[in-house]
């Protein structure tokens, strides 16, 4: 079973992990679709935590009273059916500034292992520093 497959039946934990495949992102929704969950799929340089925070908001469909801070991110995160995101370029924020990268991947890691809360996950594609961030293969 691929990572994926494995991450979408729940054989794989819910999580933030780096990914390498090259599947369009139309045909990654279609196939996360098949399992019933979403696909948020935010592609675009984004270089501080303002852009990343008010792009997240748009991808993920948060409403319009999203106060673009980690706090309410989080609050909105807890509303969030299935989904998966998917974050092309993400290195470039984590370069950019690598501590608030990591906090707010370990945000978006908290709210994929909370079991109260519908599944959720995170693949970043393409390069960035390490992170400690596991693969999916």
């Amino acid at each position: 079973m691929s990572g994926l497959a494995g991450l979408l039946a729940g054989h794989t934990p819910a999580g933030v992990y780096r990914w390498h495949a090259a599947f369009d992102a139309d045909e990654l929704a279609r196939t996360v679709a098949v399992a019933g969950w979403g696909c948020a799929h935010l592609d675009g340089v984004v270089e501080s935590r303002e852009e990343a925070l008010a792009a997240l908001g748009e991808v993920l469909e948060f409403p319009e009273h999203y106060g673009r801070n980690l706090d309410a991110l989080w609050d909105c995160l807890r509303d969030v059916g299935p989904t998966l995101l998917l974050w092309d370029h993400w290195g470039v924020l984590a370069y950019a500034d690598e501590p608030f990268t990591a906090r707010l991947l370990g945000l978006l890691r908290e709210r994929a292992a909370d079991p109260e809360r519908p599944a959720f996950g995170v693949l970043l594609r393409g390069d960035g520093p390490d992170l400690g961030l596991p693969w999916l293969d």
